[in-house]
C-alpha cells in the first residue's frame, strides 16, 4: 500500500499554501542560492544536474525542452549547452530566482534558446503534447499536490516523449548513511541560517527530504501517473536519485 506522503511546508501553520509558502522562502534566499548550492555540496550538484541530463542524449535528441522549478536556470542552461534544442523553457514560482536566472542567461548568450516565465507545476500554460522532455531538478518535493504536477507533466509531454527528475534521497550505506544525516540535520541549517538569512530554508530542506515518496515508492507513482520504462539510479551513496519515465 502507498503511504500518504505528509505535507511539509517551509514555514509551519502560516495561513498560507505550501505554494505560497515555498516561493516567499526561495525568493528570499534567491541571491545567495547558486552560492550556497556549490558551497553545501562542494559543487557535486552540478555533477548530479550533467548526469541526469545524459539520459536525454539518446536518439532521439529532444528539441524542445520544459525545465520545471527552474529556480536559477541551472538545468535550463546546462540542457542548452548539452543537448542543443532548438528551445528550453524554463519555469517557476519564484520571481526573484528567475530574475537571477534571467541574468545567467543573458550572460551566456542564450537568450534565443532559453526562456524563462513564471509558472505553477500544477497548472502549467502549455497545450498537451508541446515538449519533447521535461526536466525537475529538486523541484518535485516541493509540489502541493504531487500526482497533480505529475500529471500536468505528463500532459505537456508528446508521445514518447521523457521525464527527468532529480531530487535528494536517503543514503544507504553505513557509516556514511549516519555522518549525512547528522549534516543534514544539523549542519546544514545551520550554515544555510547564517549565509542566507533565512531561518527555515535549509530546515525545510531535510524535513522535506525525510517526507518524500524515494526509491521504488516515487517510481510507482509514476507509473500510477502514466509514466512508463521507469528507471531509478542512485548517485553518491545515495544522496540523490535520478527518476526517468517515458509517457505511456
Amino acid at each position: 500500500m502507498q503511504r500518504r506522503t505528509p505535507v511539509v511546508t517551509p514555514y509551519g501553520g502560516e495561513s498560507e499554501t505550501k505554494k505560497e509558502q515555498v516561493g516567499r522562502m526561495f525568493d528570499r534566499i534567491a541571491r545567495r542560492y547558486d552560492v550556497l548550492n556549490r558551497l553545501l555540496s562542494l559543487g557535486i550538484d552540478l555533477y548530479w544536474r550533467r548526469k541526469a541530463l545524459r539520459y536525454l542524449k539518446n536518439a532521439p535528441r529532444p528539441l524542445e525542452i520544459l525545465d520545471v522549478a527552474t529556480g536559477t536556470a541551472d538545468v535550463a542552461i546546462l540542457a542548452a549547452e548539452m543537448l542543443k534544442p532548438c528551445r528550453v523553457v524554463g519555469i517557476d514560482i519564484a520571481s526573484q530566482m528567475l530574475n537571477i536566472g534571467r541574468e545567467k542567461v543573458a550572460r551566456k548568450g542564450l537568450q534565443d534558446v532559453i526562456t524563462l516565465q513564471s509558472g505553477d507545476a500544477e497548472q502549467l500554460h502549455f497545450a498537451d503534447e508541446s515538449f519533447d522532455a521535461v526536466t525537475v531538478a529538486f523541484g518535485v518535493r516541493n509540489f502541493e499536490h504531487l500526482e497533480k504536477g505529475l500529471a500536468e507533466i505528463r500532459r505537456v509531454l508528446r508521445p514518447k516523449g521523457r521525464v527527468i527528475i532529480l531530487e535528494f534521497s536517503h543514503p544507504t550505506v553505513a557509516p556514511f548513511k549516519q555522518i549525512y544525516h547528522l549534516y543534514f540535520k544539523y549542519v546544514l541549517p545551520v550554515v544555510g541560517r547564517l549565509t542566507s538569512g533565512d531561518q527555515r530554508a535549509y530546515t525545510y530542506l531535510y524535513e522535506s527530504v525525510q517526507a518524500f515518496p524515494q526509491g521504488n515508492e516515487f517510481l510507482d507513482i509514476l507509473n500510477k501517473t502514466g509514466f512508463k520504462h521507469l528507471q531509478c539510479e542512485q548517485l553518491t551513496l545515495g544522496i540523490c536519485s535520478i527518476y526517468t519515465g517515458v509517457k505511456g
